[in-house]
């Protein structure tokens, strides 16, 4: 029996493909996959099944926001762990979901193995693994400055309107220029 055996996790995605993907993964580790497309979906599973566990796609349809969950599941069972899954990574939204309660935030793609690791608190690390492309979470760091090169080069290197742009003062915005680039 594993650590897993028994437990249910609550998997909330609009794409179709993608939900039933990461729930039959979790049903082969004998771990109960509850599955919903929509937030009202979502809301009637936690509330009939209470679930400890969740994966939240952060964009759903329409404005379907993962993010606007976070606070319901907690108020509904407050221990829950959350992990919200995004193909859209981006500081701001990594720190929102943070402060609403997730525990962990994870860019797509994302292995099933990082995401139950997640749930604890670390994720499995690539020297540990053979696999390519190990998904490690990314860290706040990383895409700070990911989000920096971009906002960067769509101001043709411009500092002082990127600056501007990420409503940061110059001279901030050279010093974390001048450091190098995160390692992960």
């Amino acid at each position: 029996m594993t650590e897993w055996e028994g437990e249910a996790i609550l998997v909330v995605d609009d794409d179709d493909a993608f939900r039933h993907v990461l729930c039959a993964a979790f049903a082969r580790r004998r771990i109960t996959p509850l599955s919903a497309a929509t937030c009202d979906e979502a809301l009637a599973l936690i509330r009939s099944e209470r679930p400890r566990f969740a994966v939240l796609d952060l964009r759903l349809h329409g404005n379907e926001n993962g993010l606007a969950l976070v606070q319901a599941f907690k108020a509904i069972q407050n221990n829950m762990r959350i992990v919200i899954l995004t193909g859209y990574a981006s500081i701001p939204t990594a720190v929102q979901a943070i402060k609403l309660g997730a525990d962990y935030y994870l860019a797509k793609p994302v292995r099933v193995d990082s995401i139950l690791q997640s749930f604890h608190g670390t994720c499995l690390d690539a020297r540990q693994d053979d696999m390519a492309g190990c998904d490690q979470p990314t860290s706040l760091a990383k895409l700070e400055w990911e989000h920096i090169q971009k906002v960067l080069a769509e101001y043709d290197g411009n500092i002082s309107a990127t600056a501007r742009a990420l409503n940061m003062h110059r001279r901030t915005l050279q010093r974390k220029l001048t450091r190098y680039a995160p390692r992960k």
